[in-house]
């Protein structure tokens, strides 16, 4: 499984780059702390909301800490998903550290 930091991930965020974030958090985690563009997609819901992502764009996977989003990229896999799929390594909590201290920790 591909993984870019949150580093990178800001990097390619700034320079403008077309790339899909999803969330993969519950609402409540979502509502508490995000990055910037991520859209909310709940694990349990991945695969049955496939279709509101574009198989043309990189698409980015977060959670906490890297676990769920991981499931999710294996979720997809299975469920047929063809477009290019990449975690981001230590979720939002690496984004916190590395990237915006501003967003909270929990």
């Amino acid at each position: 499984m591909q993984e870019i930091t949150a580093a990178e991930l800001k990097t390619r965020m700034e320079s403008g780059e077309d790339i899909q974030l999803i969330d993969v958090r519950q609402p409540d985690e979502f509502a508490f702390a995000r990055i910037e563009g991520a859209k909310l997609i709940p694990l349990g819901e991945i695969v049955k909301r496939m279709d509101e992502l574009d198989v043309s764009r990189e698409l980015i996977l977060q959670c906490k800490v890297g676990g769920r989003s991981a499931h999710a990229i294996q979720f997809l896999t299975n469920a047929g998903y063809t477009g290019k799929m990449v975690n981001l390594k230590g979720g939002i909590t690496a984004w916190s550290n590395d990237v915006d201290p501003k967003i909270p920790k929990y």
